[in-house]
C-alpha cells in the first residue's frame, strides 16, 4: 500500500503543479514552488514504478486511486 500512496500522491503533485506553472508563467514570474512540485511529484512516481514496475498502467491508476482513497477512509473510520 505503501507505494500505491506515493504513486497516488505523486500524481496529485502533478496535477497541481500544472495550473501553478501557468499562473506563474502568466504573472512573468519564476516557477519555483511549482517546479520543486514537479520534481517531488515525479520522483514519487518514479519511486513507485521502481519498486513495482508492473502494477501501474494507464487502465489501473482509477483502481489504485480507489483503493488508497478507500485505506485512508476506513482508517479514518468515516
Amino acid at each position: 500500500m505503501t507505494y500505491d500512496t506515493f504513486f497516488v500522491v505523486g500524481l496529485l503533485m502533478l496535477v497541481l503543479a500544472i495550473p501553478a506553472i501557468l499562473g506563474a508563467f502568466r504573472r512573468g514570474q519564476t516557477p519555483r514552488i511549482p517546479g520543486l512540485m514537479l520534481l517531488i511529484g515525479g520522483g514519487l512516481i518514479v519511486v513507485a514504478i521502481s519498486a513495482k514496475p508492473n502494477a501501474y498502467s494507464i487502465s489501473t491508476i482509477p483502481q489504485v486511486i480507489d483503493s488508497v482513497i478507500s485505506h485512508y477512509v476506513a482508517y479514518l473510520g468515516a
